[in-house]
C-alpha cells in the first residue's frame, strides 16, 4: 500500500482554525499551536456563555418585575404567587416587558394578584 502523507489534510485544518481565530491578538491568530489553544477556549466560552445569556436575562427580569411591583405595593414573591393563583399564565419576559413599556396593563395585572391573595 503506497505511504500518505498529511500535507493537504494537514493544511486544511490549519487553514481552519487561523480562520476562526482571525483578529485574535499576537500570535494568538498566526501560529497554528497558540491558535489551536486559543480556538478551543473560544469555543468553550461560547457554549458556557449561551447558557449564562439566559441566566443573566431571567435574573434581569425578575429585577425588573420586582422594582415595579414595588411601585405598585407588593413584594416580587407575593406578586407571582398572587399571579399562579389567579391562574395567569405570564412567563417573565413577557411581565418584564409591560413593567417597562406599558405601565398601565402591568399595574393591573398588579391588582389582580392582589385580588387572588385577599
Amino acid at each position: 500500500m503506497a505511504r500518505t502523507k498529511t500535507g493537504f489534510v494537514r493544511r486544511r485544518r490549519h487553514k481552519k482554525v487561523l480562520k476562526l481565530t482571525k483578529g485574535q491578538w499576537g500570535t494568538r491568530s498566526k501560529l497554528f499551536k497558540r491558535a489551536n489553544e486559543a480556538m478551543m477556549r473560544s469555543l468553550w466560552y461560547a457554549y458556557r456563555d449561551r447558557r449564562q445569556r439566559r441566566r443573566q436575562l431571567r435574573r434581569l427580569w425578575i429585577q425588573r418585575i420586582n422594582a415595579a411591583a414595588r411601585m405598585n405595593g407588593m413584594k416580587y414573591s407575593q406578586f407571582i404567587h398572587g399571579l399562579k393563583l389567579a391562574g395567569v399564565e405570564l412567563d417573565r419576559k413577557s411581565l418584564a416587558h409591560l413593567a417597562i413599556h406599558d405601565v398601565d396593563t402591568f399595574s393591573k395585572v398588579v391588582s389582580v394578584a392582589k385580588q387572588s391573595l385577599q
